[in-house]
């Protein structure tokens, strides 16, 4: 299923915070926000993730941006889950994400 944003809203610096909002092509839907603890223009973007329904479940999401000869390599750390089946659920949704965004640079 592919899942449609409907807003997103973005404060991008270190101390701000962001919200985003979609539903999935079965209707449901979602909400997702948190705060960012570090950001490195084009380098480290470290952020807070809670889900608006569990916002007492917070885990720590870390993206590193390198050097590469095809352009950038991307390190994507998701960490701190509630239990496994929240690991497991967020390493579905972001491994999608994360092929969507390939397909679409590469």
């Amino acid at each position: 299923m592919k899942p449609a944003t409907l807003q997103a809203e973005l404060d991008v610096r270190t101390g701000g915070s962001f919200r985003i909002s979609f539903t999935r092509d079965d209707g449901e839907y979602f909400q997702a926000g948190g705060t960012y603890r570090d950001v490195v223009p084009n380098e480290r973007l470290v952020f807070t993730w809670a889900w608006h329904s569990t916002p007492e479940r917070e885990s720590l999401v870390t993206i590193t941006l390198k050097p590469d000869s095809a352009g950038a390599l991307l390190i994507f750390h998701h960490a701190q889950f509630f239990d496994e089946t929240a690991r497991d659920n967020h390493l579905r949704g972001w491994s999608s994400f994360l092929d969507k965004l390939d397909a679409f640079v590469g």
